[in-house]
């Protein structure tokens, strides 16, 4: 989990929103940095909602690909195929898919000059597997029996079973086991002066401010052409957008209503990515309300996905089902829930929660009512919660919506409700896995919902496990139809992300995004391949 997903890890470690400081406010690349304010044509600020907690991959920063600091073996290029990065090709992969062989690219260095190598492939991948590493993710690579240098410029992973995505694992960024090594993995220098093997080397990193990156000239993939690159952390979507506004930022991620504002003609341009980032509201089992399945069953028929959409999100995006959007080869038909209100009141009469004076339910003096958290400044989790505490009313249920940080929130979530989101394209397991396995509740944001059904976690190992995709597709046939029998999450909107960039950059793309976004997607998921403008 991170601290803004319900998967496990930073992403991405993203636990922390900390509030700006004043001289972030006021500059975004002031002379303590070496960053030139938004303008230059080999310079770059853009505005992001979260920073991570580390910029160590051995603790899970960059785990998903498009890290500006490291490489993996692999990466995903525009269309999220993979390709090549530090290997000098696609894995070879035996004929009982047990064994994956990759062969390196040769010549690369390390931002300090040190050559990379196979043993650095070892090491980074052997250190995340440490019980004693603080990676939240190291469950996503449990299907490792081994990895093994062969020579300086190949590596060897066997599986324990067969891992059908095992290879979109391996766009994870490897350290070097010479800056890496040899001090606490977990707070050792290396999680705030990384050294690798990306088109970027950082320059300084101002906790709750920003992040400043300069290109690295001796990139293996060629210099980039946006010489400084600058990433300011602004939580508050309505500051994002001012300060976009102002000329402080060359471009910001924003909510729809705020995108919109920048029309055309401005000089500004927005930039649609879809993505399989999902809204979604944890019902905790250890809750005496949200705990019962009848409560469960109710708002997940109350709510008005569409609505949201509509309203909320402007259209971009679409109702939320499961953690797998409709559309999706993955997507199980038939598990789409109607907004049925009398269906919802009909459920609870039947379950014995019965109308009071107020309008609110009861069972055996319990009041169907719980609190429903959402992350302080984030305007899209704010008219989520309040929607969805809406049409909860209208069904007899009592939603009180409260704000804080995730430091706030987290001691909360083994009973109270949260606005969670999560959501990844790689492969179901990515995000399945840790959203719903019984065994991960209570495992920092891993399973905040603390959901246990026997009949999903057997799904989950199916689906983990198998090579045969007719099988796993059942297998999350299975996990999707039980979470309509059981919903332990009200699944809200699949949001498309809106990025606005001033148009001084030609032939910008996005790629199909994460939940976990604004730091390595956007149009500046390869910003190392942007030409400024004449």
């Amino acid at each position: 989990m991170t601290g803004r997903s319900i998967r496990g890890a930073v992403s991405v470690t993203l636990a922390a929103a900390l509030a700006l400081t004043a001289a972030a406010c006021s500059n975004p690349g002031g002379p303590d940095g070496g960053d030139s304010p938004a303008g230059p044509g080999d310079s770059a600020v853009v505005g992001i909602a979260y920073e991570p907690d580390s910029l160590s991959p051995l603790l899970g920063y960059g785990k998903d690909g498009n890290s500006k600091i490291f490489d993996g073996l692999l990466a995903l290029d525009a269309d999220m195929r993979l390709r090549p990065a530090l290997a000098a090709a696609l894995p070879e992969v035996s004929a009982d898919g047990l064994t994956y062989t990759y062969r390196l690219r040769k010549g690369v260095k390390f931002s300090d000059g040190d050559p990379f190598g196979a043993r650095d492939v070892v090491f980074t991948y052997r250190t995340i597997l440490d019980p004693k590493t603080n990676n939240a993710s190291r469950t996503e690579l449990d299907v490792l029996k081994s990895v093994e240098a062969t020579g300086d410029d190949t590596v060897v992973f066997t599986l324990k079973y067969p891992y059908a995505p095992f290879a979109q694992r391996t766009v994870l960024p490897i350290a070097p086991e010479h800056a890496a090594a040899g001090q606490d993995v977990n707070t050792g220098a290396f999680t705030t002066h990384p050294v690798g093997t990306g088109p970027y080397i950082l320059t300084q990193w101002s906790r709750g401010e920003k992040l400043s990156f300069r290109a690295n000239p001796d990139y293996w993939g060629g210099a980039p052409k946006v010489k400084k690159f600058t990433m300011v952390i602004i939580k508050d979507d309505d500051v994002r957008a001012t300060r976009l506004r102002s000329g402080e930022l060359d471009g910001a991620i924003l909510p729809p209503n705020l995108a919109k504002g920048f029309a055309r003609g401005s000089g500004m341009k927005t930039y649609a990515a879809t993505t399989y980032d999902y809204r979604t509201v944890t019902l905790p089992t250890h809750n005496e309300v949200t705990g019962d399945t009848a409560i469960r069953r109710a708002l997940d028929i109350a709510v008005d996905r569409r609505a949201m959409v509509d309203s909320l999100l402007d259209g971009a995006g679409k109702p939320a089902h499961g953690p797998v959007p409709t559309g999706s080869e993955w997507f199980a038909e038939g598990t789409e829930r109607p907004h049925d209100p009398a269906a919802a009141k009909k459920i609870l009469d039947d379950a014995g929660w019965k109308p009071g004076k107020d309008g609110i339910r009861t069972r055996n003096g319990v009041r169907a009512a719980f609190p429903l958290w959402y992350l302080t400044g984030d305007k899209l989790r704010q008219d989520h919660a309040l929607a969805y505490a809406s049409d909860a009313r209208k069904a007899g249920i009592d939603i009180t919506t409260e704000a804080g940080t995730w430091e706030v929130i987290e001691p909360r979530m083994k009973q109270d409700a949260v606005l969670a989101g999560g959501g990844s394209p790689a492969d179901p397991d990515f995000d399945q896995y840790t959203l719903l396995k019984s065994s991960l509740a209570g495992d920092g944001f891993n399973n905040m919902a603390w959901y246990d059904n026997k009949a999903v976690d057997k799904a989950l190992e199916q689906g983990r496990r198998s090579g045969d995709k007719a099988v796993r597709k059942a297998a999350y046939d299975t996990v999707q139809r039980e979470l309509v029998k059981n919903p332990g999450y009200t699944f809200l909107t699949h949001i498309d992300h809106l990025y606005v960039v001033k148009d001084r950059f030609g032939s910008l793309t996005t790629q199909v995004e994460p939940h976990d976004h604004g730091l390595a997607s956007g149009p500046w998921w390869n910003v190392e391949d942007w030409t400024p403008k004449k």
